[in-house]
């Protein structure tokens, strides 16, 4: 018989509708049997591509015992953290104060005000490598609840009253120099592994916004170390395992420091982050390898992730028929009977593929030679090898196809939709692709017909037609970013004013006036521990980080001080924490910059879609220039009352003209591209 869980539409929470624990949601129907049992809470914490969930899901939530044990014991709650990042976060902030680690599955006991008192991550059914049996857990925290209560509210009342501290942590203000941009990039070089790119060691994980300050750092500077560094990182991840060679796309990190051995889910924000930071390599190179590998990611993206309605799915699992990575490895023989033995021994030699294997006696598609390298042993042309391994790789994808898939995580969350909302619109100007340009029209038009209800207030999650669960700063944040990259990319003012409004909207609920700092939560949201705020990146950019990177990119375009000014306060609630640790401050670092920097004020006045307007468009996105917003029209003067930077603007002799200003000084209007693309960059 189903439990609790067969109602609700996380993939996750739905994975375990059919364990014989009587799991609640989280939810005030939960607390209120804790409170009138007098029973501790078991809260357990993950999410549906997690390896190590489903591992523990198999040894201990399907087994009779010990779901009797639990029931018997404690009032159990399953909390999905890509639906609930608020529960995640307080919850991993005392586990990580209990036991200075992290990780999923999250094991947390609470007494019934839900306040922590003992936390763990993954326990064996059996003991194990020095960690008790999950059931010897269950029974000492039971007799010790049951038996020694005070021992266990001492505990309880240290991990709150820490808990309420790390709220205001870090909130030592200071002034917003440049010297904070350089610090971050030099202790970012320091972390660099020389040979394989990345930063520290195994397992390694990608860190886009680390490799975005870097980036803007050669970009600011003309530091050719630092852009080396983000060239190697993009290559040998691209080369790596970590990559799907045939399908595009990237796993979520590498176990190995060479990036072979991958955790095979795919996950839909690295893949979103990935394919922008591959993208600007690209403008600031022009080497067409970084232009391959974001197009095929998005290609990825748009053939696997994307709903019929237009929301991006969230994942892909690491697992198929039981096995981590099946889906996605290969033996000699497999190559042999899908290609032929010639195409076979190209492919085996050009994706490193051996009778031995590199992955439990198969083999993990990489790229371990120069392709000159292989053209040379089979006497190819490196443009004949080019072509053959494109066919290669189109017959061993179909044959692929036919295998069984990992399952995919098909609700829609916000945050991660807007990131690759994002992408999209920014890919559709560089390369050139109006089929991304639909793409993204068709996710914003997505998102704010599904996720936005009559009162303005944005959803999280969506899965089969139903909407849920009020949103978080990050995803305000996060889809408004989305929607301000597609202003840009198309001058449709649609776009602008929901950005706006989701802008407007992200001010009232989670600003904080007296502290001058956002929350994660609206201030009108159900009573937690604590009202929790995480400043810092992780897989993804922090909210914080991401609203302050739209105030000031809308207050320039705008003409909003007020946006200026929230956002100049943020950096300075957090510069002291960013100095001491930018490696967790990414995308925050891009906003400093950009306030820091002499930001351009682009303007195209042209006919929409008229070719004269396209070229101007197709010069602004060849040149990497993180630092700017960018507005366009027809030049009819309706634009100007909502942005300034268009009053007054208008075509020259009927053609369509760019204006570049600075600080609302513009140079001399152009219509050619060239001349442009030269002004764009001058200084």
């Amino acid at each position: 018989m189903a439990n609790r869980l067969a109602n609700e539409t996380s993939p996750y929470l739905l994975q375990h509708k059919d364990n014989p624990v009587d799991w609640y949601p989280w939810g005030e129907e939960a607390f209120q049997r804790a409170r009138r049992e007098d029973k501790p809470i078991l809260l357990s914490v993950g999410y549906s591509s997690c390896h190590w969930c489903h591992v523990m899901e198999r040894e201990s939530f399907e087994d009779e015992e010990t779901a009797r044990i639990m029931n018997e014991h404690f009032v159990n709650v399953k909390v999905d953290r890509e639906e609930r990042p608020d529960i995640d976060s307080i919850y991993m902030s005392a586990l990580q104060a209990m036991t200075r680690s992290g990780g999923w599955p999250m094991t947390v006991f609470l007494t019934p005000e839900g306040v922590p008192f003992y936390a763990g991550t993954y326990f064996p059914p059996e003991p194990r490598g020095g960690m008790p049996s999950f059931r010897q857990v269950l029974l000492t925290l039971a007799d010790a609840y049951r038996n020694r209560r005070e021992e266990v509210l001492r505990s309880a009342e240290s991990v709150r009253r820490f808990l309420e501290a790390s709220t205001d942590a870090g909130m030592s203000r200071g002034a917003l120099r440049e010297e904070l941009l350089d610090g971050a990039a030099a202790a970012l070089l320091g972390e660099l592994d020389r040979r394989f790119g990345g930063f520290g060691e195994a397992p390694k994980f990608p860190q886009p916004m680390s490799l975005e300050v870097l980036l803007r750092h050669h970009r600011r500077t003309g530091d050719a170390e630092a852009l080396s560094g983000v060239e190697l990182t993009l290559r040998a991840m691209a080369r790596g395992g970590i990559y799907d060679q045939l399908g595009g796309g990237f796993h979520r990190y590498a176990v190995d420091w060479r990036w072979l051995v991958p955790h095979f889910e795919k996950m839909l924000y690295d893949n979103a982050l990935l394919s922008r930071l591959y993208l600007e390599a690209y403008q600031v190179t022009g080497n067409g390898f970084y232009r391959r590998i974001a197009e095929e990611t998005l290609d990825y993206v748009t053939r696997e992730m994307r709903s019929p309605e237009g929301g991006f799915y969230s994942a892909e699992d690491a697992d198929s028929e039981g096995e981590e990575g099946k889906f996605y490895v290969w033996t000699p023989r497999e190559l042999r009977e899908v290609l032929g033995e010639e195409d076979a021994s190209l492919a085996a030699a050009y994706w490193g593929v051996t009778e031995r294997g590199n992955f439990e006696g198969r083999n993990i598609l990489h790229v371990p030679r120069e392709p000159e390298e292989v053209a040379r042993e089979f006497g190819l042309p490196v443009e004949e090898l080019g072509r053959r391994i494109h066919s290669v790789r189109r017959r061993l994808l179909e044959a692929r196809a036919r295998r069984v898939r990992p399952g995919r995580d098909e609700k829609v969350l916000a945050a991660w939709n807007g990131l690759m909302l994002r992408s999209f619109a920014f890919a559709a100007r560089v390369l050139r692709r109006e089929d991304y340009l639909d793409v993204a029209r068709g996710n914003a038009a997505f998102l704010l017909e599904k996720l936005l209800t009559g009162e303005g207030r944005l959803l999280r999650s969506y899965r089969d037609g139903r909407a849920r669960v009020g949103g978080y700063l990050e995803d305000y944040a996060m889809v408004a970013d989305g929607l301000l990259a597609l202003y840009e990319a198309t001058f449709e003012a649609r776009w602008l004013h929901a950005a706006v409004s989701l802008t407007e909207a992200m001010n009232e609920l989670f600003w904080d006036g007296e502290r001058e700092a956002f929350f994660d939560v609206p201030a009108d949201h159900e009573e937690l521990v604590t009202r929790p705020r995480d400043v810092y990146d992780n897989a993804t950019p922090s909210g914080t980080s991401v609203a302050v990177d739209v105030l000031l990119r809308l207050g320039l375009l705008l003409g909003r001080e007020d946006y200026r000014r929230r956002a100049e306060a943020a950096l300075e609630g957090l510069s002291g924490l960013v100095e001491r640790a930018p490696a967790a401050f990414g995308r925050l670092l891009g906003a400093l910059d950009f306030h820091l920097g002499r930001p351009r004020e682009v303007v195209i006045v042209g006919r929409p879609g008229a070719p004269d307007t396209r070229a101007l468009v197709d010069a602004l996105y060849s040149v990497y220039l993180p630092n700017r917003v960018i507005a366009g029209g027809a030049g009819d003067g309706e634009e100007a009352a909502l942005i300034p930077l268009l009053e007054g603007r208008t075509m020259l002799d009927g053609r369509a003209t760019a204006y570049v200003c600075e600080g609302y000084v513009c140079k001399s209007p152009t219509t050619e591209p060239a001349e442009l693309v030269r002004q764009l960059r001058e200084g």
